[in-house]
């Protein structure tokens, strides 16, 4: 489920803006060169299904049955796409 119904006119939006519990398919990487190389060797990659587990000081996703806490700042350039509810995680879509 989306926050505040902040995806502008696409089903797009940055992990920040989805609720804590969500599956969600991560769509693309706004992140430099460097950071997103490191993303995608952690599993933060394209089409990768992921689930926010909680966003309360930092965001905390299950990601390739491990959990990861990034930025709220990182969070706002990771731009993923809601899955219907019974979605897998951790494995591409």
């Amino acid at each position: 489920m989306i926050l505040e119904g902040q995806c502008a006119g696409s089903n797009l939006c940055p992990l920040s803006r989805v609720e804590a519990g969500t599956v969600v398919c991560i769509k693309k990487l706004s992140t430099a060169p460097e950071i997103t190389h490191r993303l995608r060797e952690l599993g933060f990659c394209e089409e990768q299904n992921i689930k926010l587990l909680a966003r309360d000081s930092g965001f905390i996703c299950q990601v390739c049955n491990a959990r990861l806490g990034i930025s709220e700042e990182l969070a706002e350039s990771i731009l993923v796409e809601a899955l219907p509810a019974g979605s897998g995680i951790g494995e591409p879509a």
